[in-house]
């Protein structure tokens, strides 16, 4: 197994405080394929945090996807909400012809997961779609996983399901969309009090995902976001930071934004490109 030291891209230190770097969709780097099991076993043993998308099949069951049509990123066609588990059997990535990992094989896998590794599911349906089929589903084959799994959406209904059937998983919520609304049409104001009351809220999250540009912007109006969730115990999750030339590291205007955002001393930041990212850091802050 690989010991956490000398892994890669998996956090970042910064005036005493540390701050994780997840794999975005399955990813350590761009260039990895998307929703690879490989990656997903390397970043067990390392003790990463990894980010999958879920999509609910016709059958209550979910696959690992992130469209709500296998057009695109399968060899296959229509909506998966229409689609069985039988329907998916014979169907392929597009990328490397590698068969689809269905929410059947997550539990044997988080199985080898090293102890400090988290897997987020990101549920992409809301609650009306996924309905009690789906969250039955969920609850029979994630029962007996500990906590290395963090669940998450947009859907405030369907994270307080999973809180009833599921309450020693971790939650997660998604309020970017709705305070970037708030945002244009009552200020920051508006959206410091729906914020506040998403984290006080039935859903009892352990982390908030927030756009890391929402976040700086509201920093710039003299909001901290990401202290108003602390005061309040919770973590925060900024994404989607991605390095436009991973070999090379920060831009200009790409190492401000960062720097900025550490300033803040997020708990996590979600990025197809883990390992440069830190070592573009280290390049950085070693002058």
């Amino acid at each position: 197994m690989t010991r956490l030291l000398d892994a890669q891209g998996l956090e970042i230190s910064h005036e005493g405080h540390r701050t994780r770097l997840k794999w975005h969709r399955l990813r350590k780097r761009f260039a990895d394929p998307l929703f690879s099991a490989e990656v997903m076993a390397e970043g067990f043993a390392a003790g990463a945090s990894m980010e999958l998308d879920l999509r609910v099949r016709a059958d209550g069951g979910f696959v690992v996807l992130h469209d709500e049509e296998l057009d695109g990123e399968t060899t296959g066609h229509g909506p998966i909400a229409e689609k069985s588990i039988g329907d998916l059997r014979d169907i392929r990535m597009q990328e490397g012809d590698r068969p689809l990992i269905l929410s059947e094989n997550l539990a044997a896998m988080l199985q080898s997961a090293h102890p400090a590794a988290l897997l987020q599911f990101d549920i992409k349906d809301d609650y009306e779609a996924i309905g009690a089929k789906g969250i039955e589903h969920l609850a029979a084959h994630f029962r007996d996983i500990s906590a290395s799994v963090i669940v998450s959406s947009g859907s405030l209904d369907l994270i307080v399901a999973v809180k009833e059937k599921l309450p020693h998983l971790l939650r997660g919520i998604d309020s970017t969309d709705k305070l970037y609304d708030l945002r244009q049409t009552g200020g920051w104001k508006a959206v410091e009090m729906e914020l506040r009351a998403d984290l006080r809220g039935p859903t009892e999250p352990d982390t908030i995902y927030l756009h890391w540009p929402l976040i700086l912007d509201a920093a710039n109006g003299g909001f901290d976001m990401i202290a108003l969730c602390r005061d309040e115990g919770k973590r925060v999750d900024a994404w989607t930071f991605t390095l436009k030339n991973p070999e090379v590291g920060f831009s200009e205007e790409e190492w401000r934004n960062f720097r900025a955002l550490m300033a803040l001393k997020p708990d996590q930041v979600t990025t197809d490109e883990a390992p440069a990212t830190e070592r573009a850091w280290e390049r950085r802050m070693a002058g």
